[in-house]
């Protein structure tokens, strides 16, 4: 009996071993990969694309927004102008974190909708320093053909106007 029981052990981790080898990805040579693409921002009208969903009492007098919170789907286009190729969306959330200087929390998840990275996404957490001439966020994940990514975004504001600011990103990321 304690042979059979030796036995079935010795079987179970050899079974075990066997299915933790598959289940392990394989993730290929390591790529770096330059995505270049337009954010669009569109924060009033009737086609708005980004709207606050929260504030704190105080946000309304603050001057830098200090407490709003906005949820985001904004288009990702090739360039800047709005009829410019689709490319994906920014969709996530930004709160404005700055009481002294004009800060935002950014969570995004950029979602690609056609080309090369169609359903794959990458993930963006950071401080967005809006009134800089470029700010720099960490790409801390993402999906698809970005499994395990990580890397930086630069964001340079193109334009702004009464309705809607337009973003450049630079995005620099490492992944499988």
């Amino acid at each position: 009996m304690k042979g059979f029981i030796a036995v079935s052990a010795v079987l179970l981790l050899v079974f075990l071993h066997i299915a933790e080898a598959e289940a392990k990805p394989k993730l290929g040579q390591e790529k770096i990969s330059y995505l270049h693409f337009y954010f669009h921002d569109v924060v009033t009208g009737k086609n708005a694309t980004a709207v606050q969903v929260a504030s704190a009492p105080t946000t309304k007098s603050s001057p830098t927004g200090f407490g709003a919170v906005v949820v985001m789907d904004d288009c990702l286009t090739e360039g800047p102008e709005a009829t410019s190729k689709l490319v994906g969306r920014a969709q996530g959330i930004y709160v404005s974190s700055g009481k002294e200087d004009f800060h935002l929390l950014m969570a995004t998840t950029f979602v690609f909708e056609s080309g090369k990275y169609n359903g794959s996404t990458l993930a963006m957490i950071g401080k967005n320093a809006a009134l800089e001439e470029v700010r720099e966020m960490p790409i801390v994940g993402g999906s698809g053909l970005f499994r395990f990514a990580r890397g930086y975004a630069l964001a340079h504001t193109h334009s702004i106007d009464g309705t809607t600011a337009v973003v450049k990103y630079n995005v620099t990321v490492l992944h499988y």
